[in-house]
């Protein structure tokens, strides 16, 4: 009996031995879903936080407003060093070159019948004073009427307009200059340069209501188009957005500051919410903001309809042009002479060929070995934007011996002839730039590249900077272009007879979208500031902005092969100029 209570004790021992272990077994698959459901919940909440604090940062900036008055002191005026007494007086007289006229006082939203309408609007082509018959060396002048979408006529001024004087049959064309006379009236006017047929053609670019709404974003919006950075630490990474202006007096996330030590160029991150601020290892574009019109305004910006749009003629749009007059005295030179009292392009097209009009005579580069036998001994420095790199990638495929690029689209960018011993290398230029990611450590201003040049008479500096610059207020603009002047004037300081080239910018295809960050509009006035810092600094100007306008091809960010090859034409003609005729 003892032994068989044993035995049962025993089974009944094991038994249980038995059950607890299945509990066991299940108690920890229990555990095991419970452990695994917390830690994805953990791990949901970490990222929901993470794109939580992008979100709401980016929100904080894109909330960021200045109050008013927009214009005494905007998002990015009161960024970088503080502005000398000559510098502050230069700003002023900046801001006068490119102001614009602002429209008359009355209640907003104006309705779109009553903005400027190109296929209302009309122009006239005057008759030549004191004569019947145009002649070379005349200068021709049209009449442009506005009207809104419901024919009446505009009263007040202010709509981009640009216009063109061309002959298809001679490949033939020029940039016309037009006068503004603030009253709903403008005046074209065209030098009269080859003979025979002409054509004039007269297109709105934007309106001025339009124009209106474009100068509120620059100043209001200059965050529109943002930036984003990645920072990595072992296997950690996270990517913030980037920014160039802070408004003065608002709240601001945590930020990571990488202003330039050298020039004082601003430049701010978000800081990442686990990683340090030395993390960040590369810059890129990071979107567009939106919305950034009212439905109104949007009506402004419609292709076809009040973007570049033509204005037609109430009478004929085409002239025929004689021979110049010239006395028997004058036969020796059939050059045409800029008169002061005549509007004078910088250049004009025929026979599809860039003839400039005044400075050095364009010579004609057509196979690598003119292209080698005037670079030989020489060293290209290109820094800039895309339309830059078009230049480097044209004469490139004329230096066969080496190229190294780490990016194509990105850089730096290097073409190397050992046997004729020319270096040409291109770089792009410091943020803002909306571009693919680029290490930081390739990320580099323009002004400390210049300071690291030697210079001399074999040296060539050449850029173009503008394109990514049209978004923000024109003080980012105004401040970048001072700190290039004062690396230029340094390095024409320290090496003699370097030269130096700057592409002015070009127009742009242009939509609704692409209207709010990078019109035509915008471009004008960085153009204009441009032009006027570096007149009188003893560089030379490829007028870009002429040489598209002129040109019968829709107009591109980046140009056609047949105006890239008139540029840089143009370009070498400096760099080896024919001394018989310049």
């Amino acid at each position: 009996m003892l032994k068989t209570e044993q035995e049962a004790l025993v089974n009944h021992g094991g038994l249980k031995g038995i059950i607890m272990c299945r509990y066991r077994a299940k108690y920890a698959l229990i555990f095991l879903l419970l452990a695994t459901s917390g830690l994805m919940f953990l791990l949901r909440n970490i990222l929901t936080l993470k794109l939580g604090w992008q979100n709401s940062s980016r929100a904080a900036f894109a909330q960021m407003r200045p109050a008013p008055p927009y214009r005494a002191h905007t998002f990015c005026s009161h960024l970088g060093p503080e502005p000398t007494p000559d510098e502050a007086l230069e700003d002023r007289y900046l801001l006068k070159a490119i102001a614009w006229p602002e429209l008359p006082a009355r209640p907003a939203p104006v309705p779109l019948n009553q903005t400027s309408d190109p296929v209302h609007s009309l122009f006239t082509v005057l008759p030549s004073k004191g004569q019947k018959e145009w002649h070379v060396g005349d200068q021709l002048e049209a009449l442009v009427h506005m009207h809104d979408f419901q024919g009446s006529p505009k009263r007040y001024g202010g709509d981009f307009l640009v216009a063109r004087l061309h002959s298809p049959d001679f490949g033939a064309g020029l940039a016309g200059k037009v006068v503004d006379h603030l009253n709903g009236s403008y005046s074209a006017l065209f030098p009269l340069l080859w003979g025979g047929s002409a054509q004039v053609q007269i297109t709105m670019v934007h309106s001025s209501e339009a124009v209106a709404v474009l100068q509120r974003l620059r100043e209001e919006r200059p965050n529109r188009v943002f930036f984003k950075s990645l920072f990595r630490s072992g296997e950690l990474s996270e990517t913030t957005t980037c920014i160039p202006c802070l408004p003065l007096n608002y709240p601001q996330p945590p930020l990571c500051n990488y202003t330039n030590l050298h020039t004082g160029e601003p430049w701010y991150c978000l800081k990442p919410e686990l990683l340090s601020c030395d993390t960040r290892i590369n810059h890129a574009m990071g979107g567009y903001e939106n919305p950034l019109y009212t439905n109104q305004e949007a009506l402004l910006f419609q292709s076809r309809i009040n973007i570049k749009v033509i204005i037609h003629t109430s009478g004929p749009d085409r002239i025929n042009v004689l021979p110049q007059k010239i006395d028997e005295t004058e036969l020796e030179s059939s050059t045409i002479k800029a008169e002061p009292d005549k509007y004078t392009p910088s250049g004009y097209y025929y026979q599809g060929t860039w003839r400039p009009l005044c400075g050095t005579s364009v010579r004609q580069f057509n196979d690598s070995s003119s292209i080698t036998q005037c670079l030989t001994g020489k060293v290209i420095h290109m820094y800039g934007d895309s339309t830059m790199r078009q230049w480097f990638e044209y004469l490139s495929a004329f230096i066969p011996d080496f190229n190294l690029h780490r990016t194509k689209n990105v850089g730096p960018l290097m073409a190397v002839d050992f046997k004729n011993n020319i270096l040409m290398n291109y770089r792009c230029h410091g943020p803002p730039i909306r571009i693919l990611p680029v290490s930081t450590s390739e990320l580099r201003y323009v002004a400390d590249e210049l300071d690291g040049l030697a210079g001399g008479p074999d040296t060539v500096v050449v850029f173009s900077i503008w394109a990514h610059f049209t978004s923000f207020p024109i003080e980012v603009y105004i401040r970048r272009m001072r700190h290039i002047r004062q690396a230029l004037v340094r390095l024409l300081d320290r090496g003699p007879g370097t030269l130096v080239i700057i592409r002015s910018a070009n127009f742009v295809a242009m939509d609704q979208t692409t209207s709010k960050h990078s019109s035509d509009w915008f471009s004008l006035q960085i153009d204009t500031v441009l032009r006027t810092m570096f007149k009188g600094l003893g560089v030379v100007f490829v007028d870009a902005w002429e040489m598209t306008l002129a040109h019968h091809s829709p107009h591109n960010i980046h140009p056609p092969p047949p105006i890239i090859k008139n540029m840089v034409d143009l370009i070498l003609s400096h760099v080896c100029p024919d001394k018989k005729k310049s």
